[in-house]
């Protein structure tokens, strides 16, 4: 336990003393941030704010979960993992996907950066590597870090996206990974529109699979004290929450410089990792499900998008929302901004709250 408050205090601090280093470097470079025209009159008085804030982020996750696994390591107690080491790289590829997009968009100084097919190229590769890397690596216990099952709060035994074996299920395991990641990545992307708003949900949801990490720890098939029919089959559940908690420190850290009026924004660098986190993470706690309840107020902001273009094509040119992603609707219905982003917190704290409360009363009605 010690070890995973201590990546949370390391992240947090590294994230919260490099950025305004990062604000006063980009600052003085002009990296400022591109605002679309055609969003609320509101926020054009944010152009020029630096970006790319998220390289803060990366550095606290980075820092901390080394320097916590290295502590482990010597100690006796912990150390690195294929499962905490694999969420970490799948992160850190999606956020230097995501640099390459904001340094684009500085260098061009226009707000669009890498273009559709880069990224789904870009995505696509990630995914790849990281879907074959998942099911390798097997542990003591035959555990490989993923399933290829799907999972709510434990693996579905009768849902094998694999469909058992062979090359075809593979390449739908493949392309699932592919989705799960593509998603999150880019539902998160989309909920980065106002001042603190990322930060502070992401800090709440990677607070909470701190929580479930935990709990799978204590009640792991891998202990002996906690063999028993609802034990989880989970590899490394110490260790990913380890990564889960450096997480939350660092997105609660960043939050101090990016809350209303932010100093600087996270990025792309920043938003793409996060989702990629949060698929990592629900890939090697079998919990797949599971995050679409807990990380819904994402899911509320792609789906705003998906159904705002879908209804605006279908009825050629008009509109659900005055805006999407939805909390710009709120905006333009005359909230002011601070008060869209408590909110939509909010809205993420009860979702993460109903998360728990299913994580728990599953291992409750089963005893």
């Amino acid at each position: 336990m010690t070890q995973i408050i201590i990546s949370g205090a390391i992240s947090f601090l590294v994230a919260i003393f490099l950025t305004p280093l990062l604000i006063r470097r980009f600052s003085a470079e002009g990296l400022g941030q591109e605002i679309r025209e055609d969003g609320p009159r509101s926020h054009l008085r944010k152009r020029g704010t630096p970006t790319m804030g998220g390289i803060a982020i990366l550095a606290g996750i980075i820092v901390a979960y080394v320097a916590t696994n290295i502590v482990g390591t010597i100690n006796g107690k912990g150390g690195f993992t294929v499962s905490g080491i694999l969420v970490l790289g799948l992160t850190l590829a999606l956020g230097g996907l995501g640099f390459a997009d904001d340094y684009i968009k500085l260098a061009q100084s226009r707000n669009l950066g890498l273009n559709k097919k880069a990224k789904l190229i870009g995505q696509a590769a990630v995914a790849l590597v990281f879907g074959f890397l998942v099911l390798q690596f097997k542990d003591e216990y035959k555990l490989t870090p993923g399933s290829t099952h799907l999972s709510y709060i434990r693996d579905i035994p009768t849902v094998d996206i694999s469909l058992g074996a062979g090359v075809f299920g593979f390449i739908l395991f493949m392309l699932f990974i592919y989705i799960l990641i593509s998603a999150w990545s880019n539902a998160v992307n989309l909920t980065d529109g106002l001042d603190g708003l990322l930060a502070g949900s992401a800090t709440l949801v990677f607070a909470t699979f701190s929580l479930v990490n935990i709990w799978q720890f204590n009640q792991w098939c891998g202990r002996v004290s906690s063999v028993g029919p609802l034990c989880y089959e989970v590899r490394d559940p110490y260790d990913l929450a380890v990564v889960s908690t450096a997480l939350a420190g660092s997105c609660f850290g960043f939050l101090w410089w990016n809350a209303k009026p932010a100093r600087i924004f996270m990025g792309d660098t920043g938003s793409m990792a996060i989702g990629a986190a949060l698929a990592g993470l629900s890939i090697m706690t079998r919990t797949e499900l599971l995050l679409v309840i807990m990380g819904f107020l994402f899911v509320m902001e792609a789906g705003s998008v998906a159904l705002q273009v879908g209804y605006f094509k279908a009825t050629k040119g008009k509109r659900i929302f005055k805006m999407s992603p939805i909390h710009h609707h709120f905006e333009l219905l005359g909230w002011q901004e601070v008060t869209v982003v408590i909110r939509f917190w909010i809205i993420c704290g009860l979702c993460v709250a109903i998360g728990v409360g299913i994580f728990y009363a599953e291992w409750v009605v089963g005893q």
